[in-house]
């Protein structure tokens, strides 16, 4: 763990904002919102898994079917059909949790039963679904009625979930709609007219005090490996990390839990996880070349004077849930990749900004400082009991690789090499 700590790099500048006032038709605005059902925004399906099945198989449904999340089916008949959703960030909080197994001390089984009840089922040789769903602390179950307007999605989505189911008041076609992503709100403010002057505010001038322009950045090196991002991503509950490149500091590309998800699941080889991420950068890119030998490079940064506009189409057009904010810099030839980062602007933070001008009370970071607490709680717990280990060994290092769940991350072995789909950040 402490390896991957000092990837973690803190960029920050002084804020010298200049708050924007809220808009003077911002209250018309809002009663517009009020009209517009949730459920006319519906993005996505529902795509349903038993809640025994194993983790891997789960995996390949995600695969095959093209999806993000799976709704795991309750194991009794009640009032809530689902158990709870099982997306690509709750792989990669399984995949860290396998390849740390040597460092869960009997001691820290007992004080965290869920990890101990993971680690028992892989024992068992077969861990299941419902003992993953939202392992990583950022996929919750949210769900709203179909007469709810989008200010209920606004508020959601303003406390950190990334999709909401929408449920029908008709039996007959199923207790759910489907689902509506933060993405999908996004693409309709991006489309709502009244609102195009406000859009053209820079990053800077806004009146978000939750808008990391200034905050730290977490970020890997490009020689860093993919179990290193990882690790990254698990410990400060983030769904991607920044690569930089080992000389220069300039950002090369981003990595994320659904690049994980799409490339390291479907590896048969172990080896994957000490791949170096410019080298796993390159798997991610390798598809969108594929066709017409065409090489791209989404950059997943803007700057603080970009708009507000500009900032949400490159969202939409990275596919990507947050960009990093770089320092503007003068006389450059190459602006975006060679200055310093000093930031993050995400979907969250947006959808947080026109939270506020509805009067609602959010707080976008919640959920993120209470995934950081528990993995803080986790490494120290692992810290003091590390010293002890060895002598625990023989009961404590449960040896996840005999799950047939997810190979590579385990330590099965295998002769295959890395595929994947395209990412999605």
């Amino acid at each position: 763990m402490a390896a991957s700590k000092r990837m973690s790099q803190s960029f920050t500048m002084d804020p010298s904002p200049v708050v924007t006032d809220e808009p003077d038709d911002a209250q018309q605005w809002v009663e517009d919102w009020r009209n517009i059902l949730a459920k006319d925004l519906i993005d996505s399906r529902i795509v349903e898994v038993d809640a025994e099945t194993s983790v891997e198989d789960a995996c390949e449904i995600l695969l095959s079917e093209n999806t993000v999340c799976l709704a795991v089916k309750a194991t009794e008949a009640g009032e809530q059909p689902y158990l709870g959703l099982f997306d690509w960030g709750d792989v990669n909080a399984f995949l860290t949790l396998a390849a740390s197994r040597q460092t869960l001390s009997r001691e820290y089984l007992l004080e965290n039963p869920r990890v101990d009840a993971i680690v028992s089922a892989a024992r068992a040789g077969h861990v299941s679904i419902r003992l993953v769903s939202n392992l990583s602390e950022k996929n919750p179950l949210e769900t709203v009625s179909e007469s709810a307007s989008i200010i209920a999605l606004l508020e959601i989505f303003s406390r950190g979930a990334h999709r909401v189911l929408i449920r029908s008041s008709d039996p007959s076609s199923g207790p759910f709609l489907g689902i509506v992503s933060d993405r999908r709100l996004l693409t309709w403010f991006a489309d709502y007219t009244p609102m195009a002057a406000f859009l053209e505010t820079p990053l800077h001038s806004l009146s978000l005090p939750s808008l990391q322009l200034f905050s730290a950045v977490i970020t890997a090196t490009s020689s860093s490996s993919v179990l290193d991002a990882m690790r990254l991503m698990s410990e400060e509950g983030v769904s991607s990390v920044a690569v930089l490149d080992d000389d220069s500091r300039a950002l090369l590309s981003a990595v994320s839990v659904t690049d994980v998800g799409r490339i390291v699941v479907p590896s048969q080889s172990k080896q994957i996880l000490s791949t170096p991420l410019q080298q796993f950068i390159a798997l991610i890119k390798a598809p969108d070349g594929s066709t017409d030998g065409a090489d791209r490079y989404p950059v997943y940064a803007v700057s603080t004077t970009s708009l507000l506009s500009y900032t949400i189409q490159k969202l939409l057009a990275t596919n990507s849930h947050r960009l990093f904010i770089t320092r503007d810099t003068s006389g450059s030839a190459s602006p975006i990749f060679a200055s310093p980062l000093s930031g993050v602007v995400s979907i969250v933070d947006i959808l947080s900004l026109f939270a506020r001008l509805a009067h609602l009370d959010v707080d976008p970071g919640r959920m993120q400082r209470h995934r950081r607490a528990s993995s803080a709680s986790a490494n120290s717990t692992h810290s003091a009991s590390g010293r002890s280990a060895s002598s625990h060994r023989s009961s404590t290092d449960v040896r996840l690789n005999r799950t047939p769940s997810l190979r590579t991350s385990t330590g099965m072995d295998g002769g295959g090499t890395s595929g994947g789909n395209g990412p999605s950040k």
